[in-house]
């Protein structure tokens, strides 16, 4: 029996995962690294690191499963989208990689809505320009370090730079493209209006495919580095949502994603590209060939609980070192303790900025309500709450555009938590169901490789025999009555707060000066 290999390049670290032709995972592998952030609302990664963590982490899984890599019959890429890798001539990382999360791109998104045109952008592209995609990063490279703008010849997204250092190939595919604000996502190829309009050669992007299809083969070279088959076919492979979606089995009407990783993501399977008519979620095209999706996204949603356990659960960061259990677990077992509504303590996610349903780069996290009533009980759960609120937005939404919604699908690293996904379904009143693979994209693509090689007819055809749903739980009607209240406070915070955001973002860029 062959084996297929699948990367997703992470935001916190790159995961390797090996499964084979049933879909039974045979090894993984996740080798972390670190994310900088050298001005507020800045985030940047060295693509070396991406790449070192790569390779150990393939050497993991092929030692784990002791097998070679000429038993590896494809591979595929998922990893973090919007990240800007900028190469030069030589193909060498001219700057550290500006990511997903950087927000310093908010005037460059306002040039380019203005260049371009509104109308003609959005018939384009499906969306609007936000600070999280990848053109207004170029942009940004262009006017502000226009010495390493003149160096610049190709811009790849983060895993399309391991899919170069695999293959020797510029190529990306249309998932991870479509968050580039330079894709026609109706027509999936790159957009020459807006590439004219804004001034950028089409030559400094790489080559588009559809997620299935083959990119490229494992170079000599890097099969000496991570110990895979020279020859090996590499597919499209997509960006992390949609990889993850596949992951999912979000490849048919009706069946939904409710994602809580480091940023939170509802994915709704399309047929054709519909868009909110207030442009409050994303459509791009889905890694199912010929189809799309859309999706709501925060930014900071495992991601405000990990914040919080970095900064106030000391206490149970040590415990869990000296039983070897996951101190999330401890922080789920206290916010148990607290009752639906954390005694009137409500918190705003934006710890980044946010997405949807509010795109703005200086929105940021608040707890409102505090009293001297509460603990770090409540404060976790209000985080916890918090979030739910977030993703129910974007569910709001979704239906508000008729899209079917017949089961969601929990999955991420809040999925793990019976706790989080009984909130999530009291405050969204969606039940919600887990499945018996919790992988996300470095599954997806895995199956997108089988694709890729005939292992598999079809994407459906490979979620058909892979995945299966294996407990569900539905939203509890007392709690989601006593939600609603809190919603509509969260929601109104947002309003009476909006324009305080932007007054702080003003007093801290003066700051800086």
């Amino acid at each position: 029996m062959g084996y297929l290999l699948g990367f997703d390049v992470g935001t916190t670290g790159t995961k390797v995962l090996l499964i084979d032709e049933a879909g039974k995972i045979v090894a993984r592998a996740t080798v972390e690294y670190p994310l900088s952030t050298p001005q507020p609302n800045w985030a940047e990664q060295d693509p070396g690191h991406w790449w070192q963590a790569t390779i150990e982490a393939t050497g993991r899984v092929l030692a784990e499963a002791d097998i070679s890599g000429e038993q590896v019959d494809a591979v595929g890429l998922s990893g973090q989208m919007h990240g800007s890798v900028f190469l030069d001539k030589a193909d060498e990382v001219i700057r550290p990689a500006i990511l997903w999360c950087d927000q310093r791109t908010a005037d460059q998104c306002e040039w380019i809505t203005e260049t371009v045109g509104e109308t003609d952008l959005i018939k384009e592209t499906c969306n609007p320009v936000l600070t999280g995609f990848t053109a207004p990063k170029i942009i940004w490279l262009r006017q502000n370090e226009p010495e390493n703008y003149a160096r610049l010849r190709k811009v790849l997204l983060p895993k399309d730079y391991i899919r170069f250092k695999l293959t020797g190939e510029y190529a990306t595919e249309v998932s991870d493209a479509s968050g580039t604000s330079l894709l026609n996502v109706p027509e999936r190829h790159w957009s020459q209006l807006i590439l004219d309009r804004i001034d950028l050669p089409l030559e400094f992007l790489p080559q588009v495919y559809e997620s299935s299809e083959i990119t490229g083969t494992i170079t000599s070279e890097a099969a000496q580095l991570t110990g895979l088959s020279a020859g090996t076919p590499v597919v499209g492979g997509g960006g992390d949502q949609a990889a993850g979606a596949v992951g999912n089995g979000i490849v048919e009407t009706g069946v939904v994603s409710s994602t809580t990783g480091t940023s939170g993501v509802v994915f709704a399977y399309l047929d054709e590209p519909l868009m909110d008519e207030q442009l409050r979620t994303h459509t791009f095209c889905h890694a199912v060939p010929g189809k799309w999706h859309v999706m709501g996204v925060m930014l900071s949603a495992g991601g405000s609980l990990r914040w919080l356990r970095d900064t106030l659960c000391a206490a149970e960061q040590a415990v869990a070192r000296t039983t070897g259990r996951d101190p999330y677990e401890y922080m789920t077992a206290a916010a148990g303790t607290v009752p639906p509504g954390s005694e009137g303590l409500v918190f705003l996610p934006y710890l980044t900025g946010e997405r949807t349903p509010y795109p703005n780069p200086n929105a940021t996290g608040v707890f409102f309500g505090l009293t001297l009533r509460h603990t770090k009980a409540h404060i976790i759960r209000a985080v916890m709450e918090g979030v739910a609120f977030g993703l129910r937005d974007s569910f709001e939404i979704i239906k508000q555009m008729g899209v079917e919604l017949t089961q969601v699908r929990a999955s991420g690293g809040g999925a793990r938590s019976k706790l989080w996904r009984q909130i999530q379904a009291d405050i969204t009143g969606q039940a919600h169901c887990t499945i018996n693979v919790d992988e996300g994209p470095a599954f997806g693509v895995a199956l997108l490789a089988g694709v890729g090689v005939g292992v598999y007819n079809s994407v459906a055809e490979a979620c058909r025999v892979t995945i299966n749903v294996v407990d569900e739980l539905a939203p509890d009607a007392q709690r989601q009555q006593l939600y609603e209240g809190y919603y509509q406070l969260y929601q109104q915070l947002y309003q009476q707060l909006a324009g305080s955001f932007e007054v702080r973002g003003q007093l801290v860029t003066e700051s800086l000066l």
